[in-house]
């Protein structure tokens, strides 16, 4: 217990009069410090349980080893069924040495939770225990009669095919996971019935045409359909109801059929509803036209809580060619086409007909993968700090609970919609439509454009006027130039190399250590506080260099398929050794003009290795460009310091450690984890700006105000280490919700709007206060409120995102770290830090663009199976 807590010192007379008597400041003190008691049943003292599925033909199983593994470490004690793994291809070894314990069915179904993937029989209901919990998908409205058992035996049941479509259960959203690999095993098993190929070629025994398929509904399974077809270079050709697919299907590369009759078929959630008559006979008429001309026809519409609406009828089946095929992946609820036998494989008048209902069940292993990290961080999510605990205010624990100690909950109260405003025309709305009837104005739009193109050009010119010396000038030109390429590489990338890029990226932004090997002296250890924080930048951006490229290597080397042709990525390392090489003899005979040469060919490899992470055939030799352009942009700036050896052995010790570490954690982490790996790294990027800034100015203030450029250097000084607290403290965050150690719901903090724009405001006046001061103590006051006011907001801003939404967070404080480095390259006069930092920060910032739509486009889907 502590006594004397405030601050100076103060007397007892003073102490009661305060407190009344110092007893009541210990009581209080102690109460203060005790913490409030956690809701819920620790998770040592509750077991799960994993039952064998009994359901015909169902092969998946509800917890992978890995999942397993995950929740022992949380304290569950596991019941696995012996054999429950067996159909998905998983062992009982490996759930034995992920800690679970391997049971009877009996056992397992006698655990405090039981997760499970279909519902469960009559039978099997009456093995679970009173008052136990179940999750698993239920369907209740089809399912009366095993919701009425499991509420009689007062359970608490949760339906995976229940969670609500928002932002934040993205990640449990098992209808979507399992749609997504539906949707990719229709298109392979009706490649496999298909008496073509589904690409076009050129033989010598003649031409062969590309196979061309109709997609009908474009939700999670239709896109994955489509995804799929395409990458197999079939034609695709898809419809939906609802127009806001138009533009994801496209960006697929298939072609969006449409009707001459405009009618929206999107109902609330994003389902699609039922439409008009006239629409539906527009739409047959489309089907039939379609089935003349089609080889293959997948089908995905479903109306929730109805019969799957038929949309290919017997008369369009028989026009098709023989040996055409038809996957009804609605079949289950009934079928889209009229001719389907559900679950069954058939010919009809020559088409192939595909009905299976339990298509994630044909990859089972994979299907089992992400069900159990559906399963798995949807019970995570119920509760907080390793307690489980049902709140019922919670809108997913609400949204998905169906049964709960005797209560019907089902179905979840509707959330009233705000009543819509009253439609006001104001004087802007009135303005726009008033402009929107006359004719357009050409002249205006040339006068802006011409406006716009005017006042950039004219900056150019103030800045060439205010510029305090001619390295400014061309600064300025390098990171305009580069801005540019970084802008223009990255707009192709394909989204399955978006984490890879992000990666790459990642590991080059780790260029920062050249700003600490320039500022790094004293012998074989620092001996000023200067050059102790240089050498810990340099430390720590060579952990995230060496991470960071295994990590893209590790990524890539998942696209790998046993039939790929061979790799021999290692002769790539030939022109780096041989450049290095020619280098260090250049370097050696004094050739003045090698070293900015050797920076420009780090600088075009670092724009290759961007560009060749734009697609897939030329990954690899982007992540080996990579490498060798931070290799040899390290060595350049080793190769024209005039420094004694120790220095020389502190630098070499000081990378080399930091690169082997980073190997092995990069190496050792599991490949689930690699995308928050990427966010701990990137964390040591926007540390490693902090330091090299504070450490610079502590090196320099002595004489920075005797030097022309103070203006500039001091700018880009506090800007760096501005920038690099956001990046370092929001990267920590990022990578804290990604891994499961803070909650991933948004944390929407009351006033944080205020609060933001006071910490930006109070940035800005420590940026005033130290631009405007030559005193060092001052000025390092400055940077270190800078230092916590950056660091705070980084915490601010990237807490209000949900853990859905890290990876794209990743890449906006990817981009930061751009510009951080760019401030670092105005700071010391180095060009390589300012080519790659607005290669970074441009291509970050338009990749983030990227990933934001991609995400916006996944959302939209998630709602419309």
């Amino acid at each position: 217990m502590r006594l004397f807590t405030l601050r100076g010192p103060l007397s007892l007379g003073r102490l009661q009069q305060r407190l009344g008597n110092p007893q009541s400041f210990v009581r209080y003190e102690s109460a203060k410090a005790a913490p409030a008691p956690v809701e819920g049943i620790p998770y040592k003292k509750l077991s799960i349980g994993v039952p064998k599925e009994n359901f015909p033909n169902e092969r998946r199983v509800s917890l992978s080893p890995a999942a397993v593994a995950t929740l022992v470490k949380k304290g569950f004690t596991i019941n696995v069924e012996k054999g429950a793994g067996s159909e998905a291809k998983f062992k009982e070894e490996e759930y034995a040495k992920a800690g679970a314990k391997l049971v009877s069915k009996e056992e397992s179904w006698k655990s405090d939770i039981v997760l499970k993937v279909r519902p469960p029989s009559i039978d099997e209901v009456r093995l679970l225990p009173d008052q136990k919990t179940l999750i698993s998908f239920l369907y209740p409205k089809q399912n009366e009669q095993l919701v009425s058992a499991l509420n009689a035996k007062k359970t608490t049941a949760f339906a995976m095919d229940c969670i609500p479509r928002i932002s934040r259960a993205q990640v449990f959203d098992a209808l979507s996971s399992m749609a997504n690999i539906a949707g990719y095993k229709a298109t392979i098993e009706a490649a496999n019935n298909f008496g073509r190929f589904f690409t076009g070629q050129i033989t010598a025994a003649g031409r062969v045409p590309p196979a061309k398929v109709l997609v009908i509904g474009a939700g999670v399974a239709g896109l994955s359909a489509i995804g799929t077809a395409r990458n197999m270079g079939a034609i695709v050709r898809a419809f939906d109801t609802r127009s806001a697919v138009k533009e994801q299907i496209q960006s697929m590369g298939a072609e969006f059929l449409e009707i001459n009759l405009k009618e929206e078929g999107e109902a609330a959630g994003g389902y699609s509803k039922e439409m008009s008559k006239e629409f539906i006979e527009a739409e047959m008429a489309l089907f039939r036209k379609q089935c003349e001309e089609v080889d293959i026809v997948i089908t995905t519409a479903l109306i929730p809580g109805k019969p799957a609406p038929k949309l290919i009828l017997r008369d369009m089946v028989e026009r098709m060619r023989p040996g055409s095929v038809v996957v009804d992946m609605a079949a289950e609820a009934g079928g889209n086409i009229e001719t389907t036998r559900p679950g069954e494989l058939y010919t009809y008048k020559g088409v192939i007909h595909i009905g299976y209902s339990d298509l994630p069940s044909r990859l089972p292993t994979q299907a089992s993968s992400l069900y159990a990290n559906n399963i798995s961080k949807f019970l995570l999510s119920i509760g907080q700090k390793d307690h489980f605990h049902v709140d019922l205010k919670d809108e997913v624990v609400r949204g998905s609970i169906i049964v709960h100690n005797g209560e019907m909950m089902y179905p979840p109260p509707r959330v009233a919609a705000p009543p819509p405003a009253p439609k006001k025309l104001d004087a802007k709305a009135a303005a726009a439509a008033l402009a929107a009837a006359e004719p357009p104005n050409y002249f205006a739009k040339f006068l802006k454009d011409s406006a716009v193109y005017t006042v950039g050009l004219g900056s150019l010119l103030g800045l060439g006027m205010v510029a305090p010396n001619a390295a400014f000038t061309t600064m300025l030109t390098t990171f305009s130039l580069s801005g540019l390429v970084g802008y223009h590489t990255v707009w192709s990338v394909t989204p399955a190399l978006h984490s890879p890029l992000m990666s790459v990226t990642n590991a080059i932004s780790g260029i920062t250590a050249v700003g600490g090997l320039l500022l790094m002296g004293g012998g074989l250890l620092p001996t000023t506080l200067p050059q102790t924080l240089a050498a810990t930048a340099a430390f720590i951006s060579a952990i995230n260099i060496g991470g960071g490229f295994i990590v893209t290597q590790r990524m890539l080397d998942m696209f790998r398929r046993p039939t790929d042709p061979p790799e021999y990525n290692y002769l790539y390392s030939i022109p780096g050794i041989a450049f290095l090489g020619g280098y260090g003899w250049a370097a050696a005979n004094n050739f003045p003009d090698v070293h900015q040469m050797a920076y420009l060919a780090a600088s075009l490899c670092c724009v290759g290795a961007l560009g060749g992470l734009s697609s897939q055939p030329t990954a690899r030799l982007g992540n080996a460009l990579g490498i060798i352009g931070v290799t040899t942009g390290l060595a350049a700036t080793l190769g024209q310091m005039k420094i004694p050896m120790e220095v020389v052995a502190q630098m070499g010790g000081t990378m080399a450690l930091g690169g082997i570490l980073g190997a092995i954690i990069a190496k050792r982490i599991p490949i689930t984890d690699l995308p928050q790996l990427v966010a701990a790294f990137h964390s040591f990027v926007g540390a490693a700006a902090v330091l090299t800034c504070i450490a610079h100015f502590l090196a320099h203030a002595d004489h920075l105000a005797a030097d022309p450029s103070v203006a500039v250097i001091k700018t880009s000084l506090f800007l760096g280490t501005w920038i690099g607290g956001i990046t370092w403290s929001g990267s920590l965050i990022a990578y804290g919700k990604l891994q499961g150690l803070l909650k991933s719901d948004p944390l929407m903090l009351p006033g944080r709007h205020a609060l933001n724009a006071g910490l930006l405001g109070l940035s800005a006046a420590s940026m005033v206060g130290f631009l405007g001061t030559h005193d060092i103590g001052f000025g390092m006051g400055m940077l270190g409120a800078t230092t916590g006011l950056s660091a705070l907001m980084g915490v601010t801003l990237t807490s209000a995102i949900g853990g859905a939404d890290m990876p794209v967070v990743i890449t906006v404080l990817n981009s930061y770290s751009g510009w951080a480095l760019c401030a670092e390259g105005f700071m010391l006069d180095n060009s390589l830090m300012t080519v790659v930092g607005a290669l970074i920060g441009s291509s970050g910032a338009i990749l983030s663009y990227i990933m934001c739509k991609v995400s916006l486009a996944l959302a939209a889907h998630a709602g419309r199976d």
